[in-house]
């Protein structure tokens, strides 16, 4: 499995799936969660009321992950995962891998060859994207040590310069950017 580091807009990524840093209602937000609904169309909003009507009456747990259609996106599936907020007191780093580890079997029984995330719980839920980054290389590592199915690349997607510079530095030690 190959792991890349980009900076850009994840929205744009040509890949299988795009993992969403979600909050539970899955009915969008700031940051990337609602960058990724305006780009995908109003259907994305319909397809996640319909996971709230059925199999989520309660939201997404933190830590989990669900799939849905792409639809406008490049992407053909969108990964929902909601990220501990840190300033609700959700700090236990197992919560933060498991959105990481969650979305990677979601991804791999989609059938997906390729998938793009997010830097997880580093913005507005208050995570040092530095911690993000070890605990997401870390995840990512562990699938593929359990067999990572018909998945080959692995992006992470980030919007800024430092941002990016810091998952890079977690990634490629000891290496000037």
């Amino acid at each position: 499995m190959r792991l890349e580091i980009l900076q850009g807009d994840i929205t744009t990524r040509d890949v299988d799936a795009i993992v969403n840093a979600a909050n539970s209602s899955l009915m969008g937000g700031g940051g990337v969660d609602g960058a990724i609904h305006r780009a995908a169309g109003p259907e994305l909003v319909d397809a996640c009321r319909e996971l709230r009507r059925t199999s989520l009456p309660d939201g997404l747990p933190v830590g989990q992950a669900v799939a849905t259609p792409g639809f406008k996106l490049p992407a053909r599936w969108v990964i929902h995962t909601v990220g501990p907020n840190r300033h609700a007191g959700q700090s236990d780093p197992k919560l933060l891998a498991s959105c990481f580890h969650e979305s990677l079997k979601v991804a791999a029984s989609l059938g997906a060859r390729s998938v793009a995330f997010p830097a997880i719980s580093a913005g507005i839920y208050g995570w040092d994207a530095r911690d993000v980054a070890t605990v997401a290389f870390d995840a990512v590592r562990r699938f593929g040590d359990e067999g990572s199915g018909e998945l080959e690349l692995v992006e992470f997607v980030l919007f800024s310069a430092e941002t990016t510079d810091v998952f890079r530095s977690v990634f490629f030690p000891g290496t000037a950017w």
